[in-house]
């Protein structure tokens, strides 16, 4: 009886946990969607809206990557676009601008992220010090790291809480 209870508690814990977390997909905006949410210079960037309606075809332009063609992609009423960001592209917002006839227009952004210099920070060790030393400190830690830290105390806690019970049965026996 106390195992079963100590199972749903683990699974209402890990159901919280699973449900709080970010997600890492790229959300829509309106009609328009940015594939990947965050990008990196020299990265290829992907648009893609249903805002035309019928239209087959539209144009776009990012402030960071230039101007790029909207044609027709998998899915009906879909029309996708691509483009590929300069190395020497900025850290920070880009905005999509994405029009189709008649008048159509819709805006959409996305992040542009920096690339690493040197070592990567994983927020552990000798990395996370170099990074704090040099001033290319994060930003304080992953919420995932945490999230990962707390759930691996809370099971390590089950698991001394049921060896402790499966003990004193044996030795009231």
């Amino acid at each position: 009886m106390r195992l079963a209870r100590t199972g749903s508690q683990l699974a209402l814990i890990l159901g919280a946990l699973v449900l709080s977390a970010p997600s890492a997909v790229a959300a829509p905006v309106g009609d328009a969607r940015v594939s990947p949410g965050t990008a990196a210079p020299g990265t290829t960037v992907t648009v893609s809206t249903t805002a035309c309606g019928e239209e087959t075809y539209g144009k776009g332009e990012s402030e960071a990557g230039g101007k790029f063609h909207l044609l027709p992609g998998d899915r009906k009423g879909v029309l996708v676009g691509e483009f590929t960001l300069p190395l020497d592209a900025a850290s920070g917002t880009d905005t999509v601008t994405l029009k189709c006839p008649p008048r159509v227009k819709q805006t959409v952004t996305y992040q542009i992220s920096g690339r690493p210099k040197g070592a990567v920070e994983a927020g552990f060790g000798w990395a996370a010090a170099a990074a704090a030393d040099s001033g290319d400190g994060g930003d304080g830690g992953s919420p995932y790291a945490l999230g990962a830290l707390l759930l691996g105390g809370a099971a390590a806690g089950v698991l001394i809480k049921m060896r402790r019970r499966a003990t004193a049965a044996r030795n009231s026996v």
